[in-house]
């Protein structure tokens, strides 16, 4: 067995979107590279929610 050699970042994307071409076609390709992800989003706003009942003083005490 071959030890595996890791390609670099380029080529690796590259790859994977000649994949997609070929499975997929131009358009279906396209769209699932412009699918946003709803779980960043979620993560963004609950950090923000977090972060507008924050009381910073009290933060900075606990945590120094």
């Amino acid at each position: 067995m071959e030890p595996a050699v890791l390609t670099n970042e380029t080529q690796l994307i590259q790859q994977a979107v000649q994949i997609l071409l070929e499975k997929l076609g131009t358009t279906d390709t396209n769209r699932f590279l412009a699918l946003k992800s709803t779980e960043r989003l979620e993560s963004v706003l609950r950090h923000q929610t977090w972060q507008k009942d924050l009381d910073k003083d009290g933060f900075f005490d606990e945590v120094f």
